[in-house]
């Protein structure tokens, strides 16, 4: 019949810990290069067709009164 050790459970747990967290840092760096290498991901759009003539009107009229 095996024996259980705490401390070699508590190791096992430390390693998965430490290679989940490590794992999640290269995603995270991951993720950033991806997305600097887009920058068009991040521009603000208008949703509604409204808020699209709003924009369009604003960007062709550009302080020439009514």
């Amino acid at each position: 019949m095996r024996q259980y050790n705490d401390g070699n459970d508590k190791a096992s747990a430390s390693t998965v810990r430490g290679n989940l967290m490590l794992m999640a840092f290269g995603l995270g760096v991951l993720g950033f290069l991806v997305s600097i290498d887009h920058p068009e991901w991040f521009h603000l759009r208008p949703m509604t067709g409204t808020a699209v003539a709003m924009s369009y009107a604003s960007d062709t009229n550009q302080g020439n009164g009514f």
